[in-house]
């Protein structure tokens, strides 16, 4: 099953959209940029809104990222 991450504050509604199809969630939204950076290679998606700066490293973290989106 994919894994995403939401690492900023966003609707309740959106955990529900992904987990309605079959996609596990995990909401941290306090994450300092090295935090996010040991915890990314977990997951296949990331979304993120402003307070999130997703980096060249953050990115390179990602060894299973497929996706990063930005509501």
């Amino acid at each position: 099953m994919p894994k995403v991450l939401i690492s900023d504050s966003l609707s309740s509604l959106a955990k529900e959209v992904f987990e309605n199809n079959n996609i596990e969630v995990d909401i941290k939204t306090e994450l300092t940029p090295q935090e996010l950076k040991e915890n990314i290679k977990n997951y296949d998606g990331l979304i993120v809104r402003s307070a999130t700066k997703v980096t060249k490293d953050i990115i390179e973290s990602g060894q299973n990222l497929k996706i990063i989106g930005r509501a």
